[in-house]
């Protein structure tokens, strides 16, 4: 059977199971209109579709576990089931998220799912850093990041239990097996793994960590800022100051390098949202010391795209080239070694 006779038959079951559960996304639901695979990996799927009700259309979200046989999990990302909990108390805490509707059950005949509404805005990195039309947001977009992630960093970890702690240790050495795994020795990457662990910070309390906070992951509306965080796959407990080092990796400046933290804002700004919003003090020095962890977290999934490229088991071009941007990684590294953000 093709990718498209797949991607057929998938569209045609979602859509049944959709209609089925239109009663229950909106009042007097009558079925659902406008169906869309969005891009995405064949693991996971997201699909935007429309509720017709008598009181207007709802626009909502599908993100959904793949079960084709292309289908592919990262060690690291979460059950959805979890995740939509995770989105739940994240939301609960007062941080802007697509609101969730529906975790669905098994009996919903979606498999491992959850729904979410449809947020207006702009998740392409490039032009939330350097398009003109989002001039407006850029002023206000690190504060409110600051501020947000002070919100993420402070939700009750009882409401999030049953995530895995990683603390500086941990990361380290799960992504240092991957890069033995994946490569031979690579002077930088060695030298890097060296400085980390010479520059372990002092261990903290636990808090929630999104993960993958960063230019790409955020909907941005052009003239308000930011409008919701998205993508918690990769949610667990941790040191807070690894979701800023994350925001600070050159690769999601998107060429506006000067700019620290996204390519739209300096660190001074998200650091004083955070504290503005009941953070604790975050050093620039812990910020640098996450923001290597991360080029180099960066540097081994350019590694992993590449390998499942050049083994054959995906065919997607688009993995070569992100593989190409392993050297950019390493440049990052010196130039962060050395002190130069």
């Amino acid at each position: 059977m093709s990718g498209t006779e797949l991607s057929q038959d998938a569209a045609g079951h979602v859509a049944q199971r959709l209609n089925a559960l239109a009663p229950q996304l909106a009042k007097g639901g009558q079925g659902i209109s406008g169906l869309k695979r969005l891009t995405g990996g064949a693991s996971l799927e997201t699909w935007a579709f429309d509720v017709v009700s008598p009181d207007g259309v709802r626009a909502l979200i599908l993100r959904r576990r793949g079960d084709g046989e292309e289908s592919e999990v990262f060690e690291t990302s979460l059950p959805l089931p979890i995740e939509a909990r995770v989105l739940a108390a994240a939301q609960a805490a007062g941080a802007p998220v697509a609101e969730l509707v529906r975790d669905c059950s098994p009996e919903d005949g979606l498999g491992e799912a959850y729904i979410v509404t449809r947020v207006a805005g702009e998740t392409l990195g490039r032009r939330i850093a350097a398009g003109p039309a989002f001039a407006p947001a850029r002023e206000i977009l690190g504060r409110q990041c600051g501020e947000t992630l002070a919100r993420i960093h402070a939700v009750p970890l009882d409401a999030v239990s049953d995530l895995e702690i990683q603390n500086a240790q941990t990361v380290i050495e799960r992504y240092a097996d991957i890069y033995r795994k994946s490569s031979g020795p690579r002077p930088v990457m060695e030298a890097a793994l060296k400085w980390m662990q010479a520059n372990l910070p002092d261990a903290v309390a636990p808090r929630l960590v999104h993960g993958d906070f960063r230019n790409g992951n955020l909907m941005v509306e052009a003239d308000t800022g930011l409008a919701a965080v998205l993508d918690w796959e990769l949610a667990h407990l941790g040191d807070p100051a690894e979701d800023f080092g994350w925001l600070c990796v050159n690769s999601w400046r998107f060429g506006v390098t000067d700019k620290r933290v996204g390519g739209f804002a300096d660190l001074e700004d998200l650091l004083a949202g955070y504290e503005a919003a009941g953070g604790e003090t975050i050093s620039e020095e812990r910020v640098r010391f996450w923001e290597v962890v991360g080029t180099f977290k960066w540097a081994v999934i350019t590694m992993m795209m590449y390998q499942t490229f050049a083994t054959g088991a995906s065919a997607s071009v688009e993995r070569a080239v992100i593989g190409r941007r392993l050297s950019e990684c390493e440049v990052d590294l010196l130039a962060l070694m050395e002190g130069d953000n």
